[in-house]
């Protein structure tokens, strides 16, 4: 056994564990062994159960409010177990401080992560609180409710159904981002020549409506992966990159993002991808896996979200990446998702429909990779069934899944590989 986010091992019963314990009432349950070094080694600690009081008197007497624990003793390895329930009223300070995991280790959170634990404590989110800017205008979303619901003309009624206003608060920030004009970060487009050194356009959308921006976005993105052939006397419409892809894309990365960062969604236009990357990892509660397969939705923007649903902009919550795929479906390369605490990034390939641009090697670890399912593969396995060396295989596997041929899943001993 090893320590990990949620288990940490102390080896005697010292004040410092007490910020571990406001660390897992606050972002998740988790246990603390005690009579453990810090290489797993069970080294037992002396009358447990009466020592179970000590560890007893330090929560309650030292981490505010209280939170839920239990205890149990293995009398026979002289060691105890602590189990820290993520709590309600957030959040747990311990000396005045709330505390977090990071990998391991237990480290204070800083301002921004504080005021977030304060509004989740109160069932609140960043958006529902009430807008600096109480004069707000709203032509843009107005003509998209005329265009989409039938409204004649948006009222305080209309934006009270809508949740953007009350009249005890007033304009939340919800509304604030929807209005004509705001003060938040809007979205970056740079297009790229041959390398990052070239720059062939920019365009900077700030301080709009998150819904100009949506379509400002669009209208960069026509202009580089969409064209006319002409054949004969006919005129096809072509596309390097799915439009139902890109607006999928950056529709998810304005409604879902975090907006209590003063940081701009990117969008990075290259010969061969776009890269969307916006602020702020996954929500609480949905993990990558249930990210990536889809199905199921837990909005950090609940108000937006419902906004975006209502003018069709995006579709039942929860299926945003199921339909980037299908429009991926008959292609061989296809979209990237990359996942961290503090950002999401999506990276939609141009179309490419034949294999042959993989090479011999490339083209045994895609058979085998597609004969065994969604299941993942570890680079060992692989090197087996490839009758290849891992160094080779492994150079190989990373290569594919940065060109989108392949996905990467796990870390460390964990990491597999699976076909797209």
């Amino acid at each position: 056994m090893r320590e990990s986010k949620s288990i940490e091992f102390k080896l005697k019963i010292s004040d410092t564990f007490l910020k571990t314990v406001s660390a897992y009432a606050n972002y998740g349950t988790g246990k603390i062994l005690f009579g453990i070094d810090d290489d797993g080694n069970t080294i037992g600690i002396s009358n447990p159960k009466k020592r179970c009081l000590d560890i007893e008197s330090k929560i309650n007497d030292n981490i505010k409010p209280k939170p839920d624990y239990s205890i149990e003793v293995d009398e026979k390895k002289q060691i105890i177990e602590l189990t820290v329930y993520e709590g309600t009223y957030k959040p747990y300070y311990y000396d005045s401080k709330a505390y977090k995991r990071n990998d391991t280790s237990t480290v204070e959170m800083d301002r921004l992560e504080l005021s977030r634990l304060i509004l989740e404590g109160d069932n609140l989110s960043y958006e529902e609180l009430k807008a600096k800017n109480q004069s707000l205008s709203f032509n843009v979303l107005e003509k998209l409710l005329k265009e989409e619901l039938g409204v004649k003309e948006i009222s305080k009624d209309i934006l009270t159904t809508l949740e953007l206003y009350s009249k005890e608060s007033g304009f939340n920030k919800a509304a604030e981002l929807l209005a004509d004009e705001n003060s938040f970060p809007g979205v970056n487009v740079v297009r790229f020549g041959d390398s990052i050194n070239v720059i062939m356009d920019r365009e900077a959308y700030d301080n709009e409506s998150i819904l100009a921006q949506y379509f400002d976005a669009i209208d960069m993105f026509k202009k580089y992966y969409q064209y006319e052939e002409i054949t004969g006397s006919t005129r096809d419409a072509k596309e390097l990159i799915p439009e139902a892809a890109f607006r999928e894309a950056i529709a998810n990365a304005l409604a879902h993002r975090t907006w209590d960062v003063d940081a701009a969604i990117t969008v990075y236009m290259f010969k061969d991808k776009i890269e969307i990357t916006s602020p702020g990892g996954l929500p609480k509660g949905i993990t990558l896996e249930e990210y990536l397969n889809g199905g199921i939705s837990i909005p950090r923007n609940r108000i937006i979200c419902n906004v975006f649903l209502r003018l069709k902009m995006i579709e039942r919550f929860g299926t945003g990446i199921r339909r980037i795929g299908e429009t991926y479906r008959d292609y061989v390369m296809k979209p990237q998702y990359i996942v961290t605490d503090n950002m999401i990034k999506v990276i939609l390939p141009v179309l490419t429909k034949s294999e042959e641009v993989l090479g011999d090697t490339e083209k045994l670890i895609l058979k085998i990779l597609k004969e065994n399912g969604p299941k993942s593969l570890s680079s060992t396995t692989i090197a087996q069934k490839a009758e290849l060396g891992k160094t080779r295989i492994v150079a190989l596997l990373n290569k594919m899944n940065q060109d989108g041929y392949i996905q990467k899943t796990g870390v460390g001993r964990g990491t597999g590989y699976r076909a797209l």
